[in-house]
């Protein structure tokens, strides 16, 4: 990992930017199976959302393959061109700069994480508020635990989504606490965020020994009835209510799983935390 890439390379443009290339969201919706023009709503933006979770994987292989994460149009041109990517170049990049081609004013959001019940630090993870014209939390970039479809901000009360119950209540200064199953998912900071605020977290997770992303190699992605995930070397899938999972014994069926089941193509494979290097 090059850990002495600044802020300001790793930033792009801030979130949402219309300058991205239009064969670049072009790109983009072909990979979501979107066709035609349509309005920015409410409905279009709910099936923008679950294509999104179909079609692309939250994963963080280029942290283990020693490449830089960026965000502004680097992020979405990554993902247009068949990768998936982190919370910071899925909710903070590229969905944002996708909604803006589509017409959408999307708003970037912080929130801490809860972990054993308690929230972790602020900027933790990043989401999108759009208003279209009611306020909707858009989440892209979280994994199994994040909803199909958006949410209501402003609603109180229990919201079903294919993925859990989840509900809003109010927390401490005016923040919003995210329940899924009632247990405590995230607490949101309402105030508007810049893309840039969000890079000492991102340097963070990329660079800490403790974070997770060094800690662990993750590829996951939605089904219409379950997740597929590769992590490491143990790919496990989800179908109702029906789980398995299998150890793959080489690199060539590692590399296999990657293009199969994420669509994406490496030159050289991500190293597995904790796992001997070849001698």
């Amino acid at each position: 990992m090059d850990s002495n890439t600044s802020d300001s390379a790793a930033l792009d443009s801030t979130a949402g930017d219309s300058t991205v290339d239009s064969t670049v969201i072009g790109a983009y919706l072909d990979r979501l199976g979107i066709t035609g023009s349509r309005a920015p709503d409410a409905a279009f933006l709910r099936e923008l959302q679950e294509r999104h979770l179909l079609a692309i994987p939250f994963e963080n292989i280029d942290v283990h393959l020693g490449v830089p994460i960026r965000v502004g149009p680097a992020a979405v041109a990554k993902v247009a061109g068949g990768r998936g990517g982190t919370c910071r170049e899925l909710n903070g990049s590229a969905f944002p700069a996708l909604l803006t081609a589509l017409g959408y004013r999307p708003v970037l959001l912080g929130s801490q994480v809860f972990v054993d019940g308690t929230p972790n630090f602020p900027l933790a993870h990043t989401v999108i508020r759009v208003d279209c014209p009611d306020p909707w939390l858009v989440d892209v970039g979280f994994g199994r635990d994040a909803p199909r479809f958006p949410l209501r901000l402003d609603v109180r009360g229990p919201q079903a989504d294919p993925n859990g119950e989840y509900e809003f209540v109010d927390g401490p200064d005016g923040q919003v606490d995210l329940l899924r199953d009632a247990e405590p998912l995230l607490r949101v900071d309402p105030r508007p965020r810049a893309l840039a605020e969000f890079l000492p977290v991102l340097r963070w997770f990329e660079t800490a020994p403790e974070s997770p992303f060094r800690t662990s190699l993750f590829c996951t992605r939605l089904t219409e009835h379950g997740r597929v995930t590769l992590r490491g070397d143990r790919l496990s899938w989800t179908d109702g209510e029906h789980r398995d999972s299998v150890t793959l014994g080489s690199d060539a069926e590692i590399t296999a799983a990657y293009a199969e089941h994420f669509g994406i193509t490496l030159d050289r494979l991500p190293r597995i935390p904790d796992r001997p290097e070849d001698t």
